[in-house]
């Protein structure tokens, strides 16, 4: 049943339903001009009665009519009015997650699954959470990367996400160049709050950018570095290849931690330093960062109806009709010539 509200983004398409009736009446006068075979005993074809395919032919023209009727309803766009009042006043956040996937994030201290995985989890989560804030990803090990700039679309951002894995980039902790690349996403900001979020599990070993000049960078630029360390530290499980069976081997192995670091990143910069032993405490560290910023406007308005599109089904019905069409033209109802 459609919609009492229902309205068309294009409603001047509907102009082409006109032609339905011409194309009908044309369809059957048509068949009427078809050449017929001729024979001299007719009374014998006669006797033995109309088989159904003459009953059904008939059928053929009205389906192709009825299929561009439905394409025709679908591409003048019948739309819906959503309940909900969408505010162009929108109110959000610059962040920038410069996320570790140095091979340390392979270690198994959150198992069943692995930093890596969990932190994916948490930040998928987070994202989905978000309505109005542009969200960007910067990824780093033994060197940092634009994931994904700014945007508002985090179903890619999600699916961007979703890809990630260890061991791509060449391996190391370069925090100091993390930091900066994410500073460079957000120096031409125009947002009153910008923020980088560094999740990682280790002590800088690698890049060409030492973590205190780029939290220095961010402190001239007044954006906040909000640090998270993940993992408990000292000796964890750490995969070490496969048995016989193809099961992972796990073997307690050190990864040097360095939680000063991080407090002096976040002091530096008017951040805050949080510590994830657990996929809780990665979630509580994420939410005290939202928590803790300024909203600022990005966009100004009032406010603006959301409509919910309804063409899918009438272009559904429209491709339905048209396939069996063509299919009972090949089939049951061919004809010769």
């Amino acid at each position: 049943m459609l919609p009492p509200d229902l309205a068309f983004n294009n409603p001047e398409a509907l102009w082409a339903l006109l032609l339905a009736p011409l194309l009908l009446a044309l369809a059957f006068w048509e068949r009427k001009r078809r050449a017929t075979l001729r024979f001299s005993a007719a009374h014998v074809f006669a006797k033995g009665g109309r088989g159904f395919r003459t009953y059904l032919l008939p059928l053929l023209p009205i389906l192709r009519v009825a299929a561009l009727v439905a394409a025709v309803v679908a591409i003048a766009r019948p739309q819906s009015r959503d309940s909900r009042v969408r505010d162009l006043s929108v109110e959000g956040i610059d962040i920038v997650v410069a996320l570790d996937l140095s091979t340390s994030m392979e270690a198994g201290d959150f198992r069943p699954q692995n930093r890596l995985n969990v932190a994916k989890e948490v930040l998928t989560e987070f994202i989905s959470g978000r309505v109005n804030d542009r969200l960007g990803l910067v990824v780093f090990s033994g060197a940092a990367y634009t994931q994904s700039p700014l945007t508002l679309d985090y179903g890619v951002l999600k699916e961007v996400l979703k890809q990630l894995r260890t061991r791509v980039l060449e391996d190391g902790t370069a925090i100091g160049d993390a930091i900066a690349t994410s500073l460079n996403r957000l120096r031409d900001s125009d947002a009153k709050s910008r923020v980088v979020v560094l999740i990682t599990d280790g002590d800088n070993n690698a890049g060409k950018i030492s973590p205190l000049d780029a939290a220095n960078m961010a402190a001239s630029l007044h954006i906040p570095i909000y640090t998270i360390l993940v993992g408990k530290g000292g000796k964890v499980p750490f995969p070490q290849g496969t048995d016989l069976f193809g099961n992972t081997v796990w073997r307690e192995t050190e990864i040097p931690i360095n939680p000063e670091l991080m407090q002096d990143i976040a002091d530096r910069t008017g951040g805050e330093y949080y510590r994830a032993t657990d996929p809780e405490g990665l979630k509580r560290g994420l939410q005290k960062v939202l928590d803790s910023l300024e909203r600022s406007k990005l966009m100004e308005g009032g406010a603006s109806a959301t409509y919910k599109e309804n063409f899918h089904p009438f272009l559904l019905v429209a491709f339905g009709l048209a396939a069996l069409e063509l299919l009972l033209r090949a089939t049951v109802l061919r004809v010769f010539p």
